[in-house]
């Protein structure tokens, strides 16, 4: 099974569509991604990663959603 979780996109380094790059908040966790399958990213917004690679754009509230759904899994699990 295959999971995609959404972050915030903080800075993007790059102008080049195929390799732009962009520090990405994950819960407090900060991880550099590939935007090359999210060309429209732009900091502020929040993207759905997976592997490494941001693969779409969400809208905020969309992702916030989402966020609440992982944090009550995670707490589910203690």
């Amino acid at each position: 099974m295959c999971l995609a979780v959404p972050g915030r996109v903080l800075e993007i380094a790059g102008e080049d569509p195929l390799t732009r790059s962009g520090r990405v908040a994950f819960g407090g966790i900060v991880k550099a991604i590939s935007l090359a399958f999210a060309p429209e990213a732009a900091v502020g917004d929040y993207v759905l990663a997976h592997a490494g690679v941001a693969i779409a754009v969400l809208d905020e509230a969309e992702a916030r959603r989402t966020i609440a759904c992982l944090d009550t899994l995670e707490e589910a699990e203690r």
